[in-house]
């Protein structure tokens, strides 16, 4: 496994490094010491598994409110996806900042993202699978959401109009909403 951290401290891409021959691959996808080594998560209690089934979704910019806000381990294992993450870290010198990275498949790569962050995807292929590795259980009372497409952060996503978008982010609030509501941010 290769670590590279991103333009927002603590966000690392790690590539997976696949063995490869006649019969197919062989390849780790988690190794406690190497994260250890790292100083990231190391105790995921819980995964989940989801499926996005149209080219041109929009999932997110979705978040959890603290105590509940969780670090994830996102790898694509099936599709190609765009994915957006933003600094909600109240005391953090890139709140409101963003960064974009592209998980497939077929790269063998992964997103590390931290407590305190917003993140969302859209579906660059039908039939996108993504596992989430959370270091906290899912509260569904915790969540959040921030408009995809607020202009204030101008995200430049590959669409302009998502193929399908789920009720709870048409009515996402924006990024100055966000900030009013949570008090300048989240406190982690």
């Amino acid at each position: 496994m290769k670590f590279h951290e991103l333009n927002i401290k603590g966000v690392f891409e790690i590539q997976l490094e696949p063995n490869i021959d006649e019969r197919g691959f062989f390849m780790r996808t988690y190794d406690r010491e190497s994260f250890q080594k790292q100083g990231l998560p190391t105790d995921w209690p819980q995964e989940s598994h989801a499926l996005t089934k149209n080219k041109g979704t929009v999932r997110g910019l979705h978040f959890l409110y603290p105590p509940y806000n969780e670090a994830k381990l996102i790898r694509m294992v099936g599709g190609e996806g765009f994915w957006v993450f933003l600094d909600l870290r109240k005391n953090s010198p890139t709140l409101g900042k963003w960064g974009t990275i592209i998980l497939s498949a077929g790269k063998y790569n992964m997103l590390l993202i931290p407590k305190g962050f917003a993140n969302g995807i859209c579906a660059l292929a039908d039939d996108c699978h993504t596992l989430y590795h959370m270091d906290i259980n899912y509260n569904d009372d915790a969540k959040g959401e921030i408009k995809w497409d607020d202009p204030e952060l101008a995200i430049p996503w590959p669409i302009k109009k998502p193929k399908v978008l789920a009720p709870r982010d048409q009515s996402a609030q924006s990024f100055k909403e966000f900030l009013a509501k949570s008090g300048g941010g989240l406190v982690i």
